[in-house]
């Protein structure tokens, strides 16, 4: 569990923005929507190979240029 303490004289919003950015430096929120429903690994591995196809297709055609 990521903690986060406050400073002395530290304003809330500053602390809350503190505790966002490492949540998501260490992609614990990212995590959590991905984990949200249950998906089949058939169906993860079909996006993460779409996902792959269309990053390797945007490579090669900026890669041209």
């Amino acid at each position: 569990m990521t903690e986060i303490r406050v400073r002395k004289g530290e304003s809330l919003d500053k602390a809350l923005r503190r505790l966002k950015k490492r949540l998501d430096r260490e992609n614990v929120i990212k995590d959590a929507r991905n984990n949200r429903y249950y998906e089949k690994p058939c169906t993860r591995r079909r996006r993460k190979m779409k996902v792959a196809k269309f990053s390797q297709m945007l490579r090669t055609r900026y890669a041209d240029n």
